[in-house]
């Protein structure tokens, strides 16, 4: 077993939940509420479930649905039936969906009622199995299968610079060793009320959140999609004690908090862009946290580095901590962060190339950002190789957005830029060489339906050409 986790498994981990927090609420979702013993008799159920449906060891399931106490079922019931989870983004339409099902080999896809507004009847052979109306949850026997600590857990998949998503491979033993550090570091503790606005698609609501609640004992709220009177009804009525998220929520919370008593919070955790030095001042003076954390993570690897308590407003505004036990952080000669360490993904799904190209022989991972680091060792982020913006906490890869414009019969040439938002820090640009006529109204609501919103360029300039090198690559510092 691992140095620090106590379990083998998430199944385990699920499992002993029950047993050390019992009649203790697990789950708060509406009307819905169970106490972790529940929860783990659901889990069980689940996985039989599962079973009868020819769901065996190492086989993978997508799972697109939004936060909530079925999701939450769904994905440690086919953990606990051997199965490999692969979260689908619910902003992805049904192209993009298609895709990830279809490259992860996924033998079924979950969905749930009411998040779809279309049949969406998945590729030929994959089951689509509807969570709240085909009475699948719960359905099963009882069933706990062994599952090891270098068992594959999920894949995840994440966009690449050449427009390819690759699924992430990472184990049962990496995720329980890194998440019960961060526990420690983020001050998560047992009868903790954990609401969870960061998607469970995305490993901050998924690991941060899910697996980190049920190793401390906290009581997940799971909120499907962000609304910000929402959040403060259930932060009032709920008493919530953790609300980590990017920093757009907490802009939100300080220009909505007015006259509520939000008393409860304790725990703020951020982190996906730059934060003001003032921004962070105001979370700990004009909101109620007394413990702010904010760290540098990916997919490939996890939460890497994290702020500490006591470190000054200074420090955790603009770096992103230290590195986190068993990880290495190496500046290289072009100031690329390199990493290394237990967490580090197992490789790319099905892409020995791009997993070379991305973890070299010495096993450090090139994450394509640019840093350095303090005297003190905090990493601080200063840019990136990879030709990549985030949008309110999203990555988005030009490469990929690029592609879908190109499928526009109108549009000849396109390239794509992050530029500067006031609220979610970057949002898409793109630059089109017209082959017909066409307006940006009209492209930019075509995107919509093809793409994530956070993909959609939110500007689009024509031009009669783009500037180009010698070799025909678009030189993007010639665009703005």
């Amino acid at each position: 077993m691992n140095p620090t986790a106590r379990w083998h498994s998430i199944p385990e981990l699920v499992s002993s939940a029950a047993t050390r927090f019992g009649d203790a609420e697990a789950v708060v979702d509406g009307a819905t509420r169970l106490t972790f013993a529940q929860l783990a008799d659901q889990v069980r159920r689940t996985a039989g479930a599962f079973a009868a449906t020819g769901v065996g060891p190492g086989d993978r399931v997508g799972l697109w649905a939004p936060n909530s106490a079925e999701w939450i079922v769904a994905a440690f019931g086919l953990l606990t039936a051997g199965g490999v989870l692969v979260p689908v983004n619910t902003r992805f339409h049904d192209e993009e969906a298609h895709d990830i099902v279809v490259r992860s080999g996924a033998k079924a896809l979950l969905v749930q009622n009411g998040f779809l507004d279309r049949e969406f009847t998945g590729p030929p052979g994959v089951p689509v199995i509807d969570l709240t109306t085909d009475g699948f949850l719960g359905s099963g026997e009882p069933l706990e299968r062994e599952v090891g600590e270098d068992d594959l857990a999920d894949i995840i998949f994440t966009s690449g610079t050449t427009g390819r998503p690759k699924g992430v491979m990472t184990t049962h033993g990496q995720t329980l060793r890194l998440y019960t550090e961060w526990c420690d570091l983020a001050r998560l503790r047992t009868g903790d009320r954990y609401l969870i606005v960061n998607p469970f698609f995305h490993i901050f609501g998924y690991k941060a959140g899910l697996v980190a609640s049920m190793i401390q004992g906290a009581t997940v709220l799971p909120l499907a999609v962000f609304d910000v009177e929402r959040v403060l009804e259930l932060v009032e009525k709920e008493r919530v004690t953790v609300l980590p998220g990017p920093p757009t929520l907490y802009h939100s919370l300080l220009a909505a908090a007015g006259g509520r008593d939000l008393s409860s919070l304790r725990v703020a955790v951020t982190g996906s862009a730059d934060i003001p030095v003032e921004l962070v001042r105001r979370i700990t003076a004009e909101l109620p946290f007394r413990h702010l954390m904010t760290g540098y993570g990916l997919t490939e690897a996890g939460t890497v580095t994290a702020s500490r308590p006591g470190d000054p407003y200074e420090a955790v505004a603009t770096t992103v901590g230290r590195p986190c036990e068993g990880f290495e952080i190496r500046i290289a000669d072009d100031t690329e962060i390199l990493v290394r360490g237990y967490g580090v993904m197992r490789g790319y799904l099905d892409d020995p190339a791009a997993t070379a190209e991305a973890i070299d022989a010495d096993g450090w991972l090139h994450t394509g950002d640019l840093g350095e680091l303090d005297d003190e060792g905090r990493l601080r982020i200063v840019g990136r190789t990879k030709d990549m913006f985030i949008v309110g906490g999203f990555n988005a890869y030009p490469a990929e957005i690029e592609g879908f414009l190109l499928k526009h019969p109108a549009v000849a040439q396109a390239a794509v830029i992050g530029v500067s938002d006031a609220r979610l820090g970057q949002v898409g640009k793109a630059f089109v060489v017209p082959r017909a006529e066409v307006s940006e109204g009209e492209l930019i609501a075509w995107a919509r339906e093809r793409m994530a919103g956070f993909k959609v360029p939110r500007q689009v300039e024509f031009r009669t050409e783009l500037p180009v090198n010698a070799t025909g690559k678009v030189m993007k510092d010639q665009l703005s």
